[in-house]
């Protein structure tokens, strides 16, 4: 069931248009990465999709409301540079934001207490915004955006200004709030994208240039990179390979080579053939898994 449906979404700034026409959808209970490069049209997208900024063309469709309808109230969003009133602390932040939202102030305290205890900061609390690391201050914005209970959690850039520590906590959050929500979050770092999201959208120069899941992008199945190993290095191996005609690039590894192949599936074939033909000592045929990062690379790079 698709909870956010986009279509010829558009934004301009003085004529000149930051993001084109984009059309996808959002499927309930997934977690989905917005990935580019910096100036790729993250970020007006997200505040787009979250209410905050009006799209000069296209239509956004949520729980099948149109944009006409302020669909911030199903909606939590976390900016990339959040503020906090840091003077307070993180129970008192959350019961204001939840007022707010509407809520009682018993309402909002039993809520606050609630997603304190979600994110992991029931401990601090009590304890001033101002002395929170940058791990709990994220994890305390997170617990902001899921105040009114949204449908949809929209993360702008959660993790790109956090040390490991606090990276993992927000990543590990993430995982665990895949089971109650749909997440829509951007990020450059492609690592925390093949980890945690479900299907990928990959913006460039501000338009949507693939989407879907990882394994389905279609890429995958047409390039990468194959491992062969020999208990004898064989002679004239490397001119051998070269003849072959999906044979991209050879790189010696030692007892053996890594080569990059322009169609793995004919690749497979004419290595093997090769091998048989030659009688080699192979000890290791070992396709490479195509990773997020070649994807990405060729795709911006095309």
């Amino acid at each position: 069931m698709s909870l956010m449906e986009v279509d010829g979404l558009t934004k301009a700034f003085d004529g000149k248009e930051v993001v084109k026409d984009l059309s996808f959808g959002l499927k309930t209970g997934t977690c989905v990465a917005l990935l580019g490069p910096n100036g790729a049209g993250k970020t007006t997208t997200l505040r787009m999709l979250a209410g905050f900024t009006h799209p000069t063309a296209g239509t956004i469709q949520f729980d099948q409301q149109s944009l006409t309808t302020d669909i911030r109230q199903y909606v939590g969003y976390l900016p990339q540079f959040p503020t906090f009133h840091t003077w307070m602390s993180g129970l008192e932040f959350l019961v204001y934001v939840g007022q707010l939202s509407y809520l009682t102030n018993a309402e909002a305290t039993d809520r606050a207490n609630e997603l304190l205890e979600k994110v992991g900061l029931e401990d601090a609390k009590k304890q001033r915004i101002k002395k929170y690391s940058g791990g709990m201050k994220q994890r305390l914005g997170i617990a902001q955006a899921l105040i009114n209970k949204p449908k949809l959690i929209i993360l702008d850039e959660p993790v790109s200004a956090l040390d490991p520590i606090g990276r993992r906590e927000v990543l590990n959050l993430m995982m665990d709030l895949k089971k109650d929500a749909t997440i829509l979050f951007s990020t450059h770092i492609l690592n925390d994208a093949e980890e945690v999201s479900d299907e990928l959208l990959l913006l460039h120069h501000g338009e949507l240039v693939e989407q879907g899941a990882l394994e389905n992008l279609n890429h995958l199945d047409q390039t990468g990179k194959i491992q062969l190993n020999f208990s004898v290095y064989p002679e004239k191996l490397e001119s051998q390979l070269k003849n072959l005609s999906s044979i991209k690039h050879i790189k010696p590894v030692g007892q053996g080579v890594e080569v990059v192949v322009s169609d793995m599936d004919v690749a497979r074939i004419e290595i093997l053939q090769l091998v048989m033909t030659k009688e080699w000592p192979l000890t290791k045929f070992e396709q490479a898994k195509t990773t997020l990062e070649d994807v990405f690379m060729k795709v911006v790079n095309s």
